[in-house]
């Protein structure tokens, strides 16, 4: 193993075990990889506090200009909820949610909530809340899948008509992890590499991904997510995920 970004990442948290643990990925997978997958910078940032720029800088070069503030903004947003998605928030990650600042705009003010939810929060009654709500014993109480929200079931054709587009992207499934490309967190994820071009694609390609794997269902997961009795923390991430996603569908709808 070679690629001094994916070392910087294992030693901040203290081994390849740790790494996995905390982006949701099999320690095998982890092994297998000569460089952090440019699908998985942002994770492996909010899971080490390692920057990008080091991580794989031959996607973030400092020197680079700078992109469209509205875009690193909404980069930002996408890769909060991918992370907040993905698994329950640790410590580090709390903290740094407690220091945004919103403004007077719904989503200001959806920011200023979450950011008030999480100073001084309990990290593991909010990993519980996560478990009841995503996990479960057998299942939890929300399916974050397009599939699920689409037709009813899992791994059914919205899946594969993703697996489809993400291809002609050049992302390929990681072996050895097992969640399905249409959860949330990944969409998330890969929306925000799109927004901050890491993954360098067309505005009309970026368009295209978000009404047709994201629009029709993700909105109501929120929602559902924003009013579930099990949810506290996560409901104000419910409420954040809602009013993105409202200005995102507008805003991409305007450009079309």
């Amino acid at each position: 193993m070679s690629d001094l970004g994916l070392q910087e990442a294992i030693c901040a948290v203290g081994g390849v075990t740790e790494l996995a643990r905390r982006i949701g990925i099999s320690q095998p997978s982890i092994s297998n990889w000569s460089r952090i997958p440019a699908e998985r910078v942002l994770s492996v940032e909010a899971a080490t506090g390692v920057s990008r720029e080091i991580l794989r800088p031959d996607l973030y070069d400092v020197r680079d200009a700078p992109l469209d503030e509205v875009d690193v903004a909404r980069a930002q947003e996408y890769a909060l909820l991918a992370a907040l998605l993905t698994r329950a928030p640790a410590p580090a990650l709390l903290r740094r949610i407690a220091g945004l600042r919103g403004d007077a705009t719904p989503l200001g003010l959806a920011h200023a909530a979450l950011a008030e939810a999480a100073e001084g929060a309990n990290a593991e009654k909010i990993a519980l809340e996560f478990f009841e709500l995503f996990v479960g014993v057998g299942r939890g109480e929300l399916l974050p899948y397009a599939s699920f929200y689409l037709t009813g079931f899992l791994h059914e054709r919205p899946l594969a008509r993703l697996r489809d587009d993400l291809r002609s992207l050049g992302i390929e499934r990681v072996e050895g992890h097992s969640e399905p490309e249409d959860h949330a967190a990944i969409l998330c994820e890969i929306m925000a590499g799109l927004a901050n071009g890491q993954l360098p694609t067309a505005a009309e390609t970026q368009r295209q991904i978000f009404q047709k794997h994201l629009a029709p269902w993700i909105g109501r997961f929120f929602v559902d997510l924003e009013a579930s009795e099990r949810a506290d923390f996560y409901r104000r991430v419910g409420t954040v995920g809602r009013l993105f996603i409202e200005i995102e569908t507008e805003a991409f709808a305007l450009a079309a």
